[in-house]
């Protein structure tokens, strides 16, 4: 097994999720390849099918199982992750990606659609309470675990701020009283995120095992 091969996996196309993950890993004296780096070619259409369940966990392992299988049996780790909100009774959930419906846009153009979609169905509620979600899931060869990271927050009526991606410019954490996810830096984020949270604790079960 070549050097690349020993590195985990992370599979996700997502530049926003690489943005905040290369550096975690990174911090942690963890070898990470991406997708791209691996030469792992897209299939739009077979990877979108993989997150058809009811749940963060599943749909996480879903996805890591599918590229460990892709990869020919390299450690894999994956995650799914979304938004929750109170007034709309969880919604939208494990559907955060694919909200608004719109199947022709990508990136900042498909968060824009989710973003306003979500406005939208918050129209006259008072109650604007939601949670960030994320399940990280890795396997190899001989076992699977996920991880579970949460934020609590509540959708601000405006967006405000430029960085972070998905419905990060409307989500105000508790953690940061006064500042969306689009107004913090990636470190600040990485802290109380979701995502920080679920991947801090993969981190440090992968650190255990060495």
């Amino acid at each position: 097994m070549s050097d690349a091969e020993r590195r985990i996996l992370l599979a996700t196309r997502s530049l926003g999720k690489l943005h905040e993950l290369h550096p975690l890993f990174a911090a942690a004296g963890i070898e990470v390849e991406d997708l791209g780096a691996a030469g792992i070619a897209e299939r739009a259409e077979e990877e979108e099918a993989i997150e058809q369940h009811e749940t963060f966990e599943e749909n996480a392992l879903a996805k890591a199982r599918y590229f460990f299988e892709r990869s020919g049996g390299r450690p894999t780790v994956a995650d799914d992750s979304g938004l929750e909100v109170l007034a709309l009774g969880g919604r939208p959930g494990v559907r955060t990606k694919r909200w608004s419906g719109r199947t022709d846009l990508a990136g900042r153009a498909l968060d824009a659609a989710n973003n306003a979609k979500l406005l939208e169905a918050l129209a006259g509620h008072t109650d604007r309470r939601a949670r960030y979600v994320c399940v990280a899931a890795y396997v190899d060869a001989h076992q699977s675990r996920t991880f579970r990271g949460e934020t609590s927050g509540t959708i601000l009526h405006t967006p405000r701020g430029t960085g972070g991606f998905g419905y990060d410019p409307l989500f105000e954490s508790d953690d940061i009283p006064g500042y969306t996810f689009a107004e913090i830096d990636r470190e600040a984020k990485e802290r109380v995120s979701h995502r920080g949270r679920a991947f801090a604790q993969l981190v440090a079960w992968l650190r255990e095992r060495r």
